[in-house]
């Protein structure tokens, strides 16, 4: 029992010294004190009805959380629609499969597009002709998800120069979803053709999902939350694991001064990281930086299930980043604004303090 009490009051002074856990318990201290001076000025008939709405806001709760399963069984159905989509995608980008000339066509909604289009289309149909026959032609699209994760600043930050050579082998992305009589989550399936990296043919990275309200504070219910994340082993091959690195160190001995070098790994920096999280979840990470990893982690594998793998041709073309930034910038400048707001109105309230000439309000005097 006493060891139970010790084990408790280590976790609660561990959260006590993290900066998030105790502005989050203020906010939520703020907020309660907030209700209660409501609730406290007002009469007890007018406070029954208040708690009866309440409870039908917890009821409101159930049934939204009710909504989100169905809609995660929804999109668990759709997956299997999209599926033939993104297996020919497969096949095209691996070279497995040459697409015909109608599916090649594409119409612009430029002019000025469609006719250099046009041109290119004349002069590449003149270049192949004039083609040595023997000459390599690459397979399928080269290098399609490296492209990707080049170019998403998500993926650039995480993605190491030892990474690429591996990520080459990268064919295919894949989400599945968790079957309909199963806990709430999702699973990224990323399939490599044969290297001579690691032996695996498929990792995997499992997101958990929860989507019911807390029994201790349902009214912070906003829908489901990604809440623990399981990665997979990598098997691999002697010497090319690029998530360690070895190092040499020369210690010397204090008594007889001969010195010797030592070699040991260490973490390396690498994408690979990635099927490899920290254990813990988001709300009772050890640390800030674990909960700020933590956090990141499931961000991204959340942006992986949302953009990445349903617009995958989007992001190597760079269009699907054009959305985003325009999406980034216009929130920006929303923020901008309101931000201009803020300052206007506390320079009025200053203006307005310098002219009265006194602190106190009106109310005040008359007493």
């Amino acid at each position: 029992m006493e060891a139970d009490n010790e084990a408790k009051g280590k976790v609660s002074d561990q959260a006590m010294q993290n900066p998030q856990a105790l502005a989050a318990l203020q906010d939520k201290l703020d907020s309660v004190s907030h209700s209660a001076s409501i609730m406290d000025s007002l009469p007890k008939s007018v406070k029954r009805r208040v708690n009866a709405l309440r409870n039908l806001q917890v009821n409101s709760t159930h049934i939204e959380a009710k909504f989100y399963k169905e809609v995660h069984e929804l999109e668990r159905k759709y997956s299997a629609l999209y599926q033939p989509l993104f297996d020919k995608r497969r096949k095209v980008v691996s070279g497995e499969v040459e697409p015909t000339d109608e599916e090649c066509e594409w119409q612009s909604d430029h002019e000025d597009e469609a006719a250099l289009a046009e041109d290119l289309k004349k002069k590449a149909a003149i270049e192949e002709k004039t083609e040595d026959a023997n000459e390599e032609k690459p397979k399928g699209i080269p290098e399609f998800w490296l492209t990707i994760f080049r170019s998403v600043d998500m993926l650039s930050d995480m993605l190491q120069e030892h990474d690429e050579p591996i990520l080459k082998h990268l064919h295919d992305i894949k989400v599945i979803f968790s079957g309909p009589d199963q806990p709430m989550s999702f699973t990224l399936e990323f399939h490599f053709e044969p290297n001579e990296y690691f032996t695996n043919t498929v990792l995997t990275k499992v997101y958990k999902m929860k989507s019911e309200p807390d029994a201790d504070d349902p009214f912070s219910f906003e829908g489901p939350e990604i809440i623990d994340c399981e990665g997979c082993e990598i098997d691999w091959q002697k010497g090319k694991d690029v998530t360690v690195k070895t190092i040499k160190k020369k210690q010397k001995h204090k008594g007889r001064g001969t010195a010797r070098v030592i070699t040991k790994q260490v973490p390396n920096d690498s994408f690979f990281n990635f099927f490899n999280p920290i254990k813990g979840t988001l709300h009772y990470a050890s640390d800030e930086d674990s909960e700020y990893t933590l956090a990141t982690d499931f961000e991204i594998g959340h942006f992986f299930r949302e953009r990445i793998v349903p617009r995958a041709v989007l992001y190597f073309t760079g269009e699907a980043l054009e959305d985003d930034e325009s999406f980034e910038e216009e929130e920006l400048d929303e923020g901008e604004e309101e931000d201009q707001d803020d300052e206007e109105e506390e320079e009025e309230e200053e203006e307005g303090d310098s002219k009265t000439g006194d602190p106190q309000p009106a109310e005040c005097k008359q007493q």
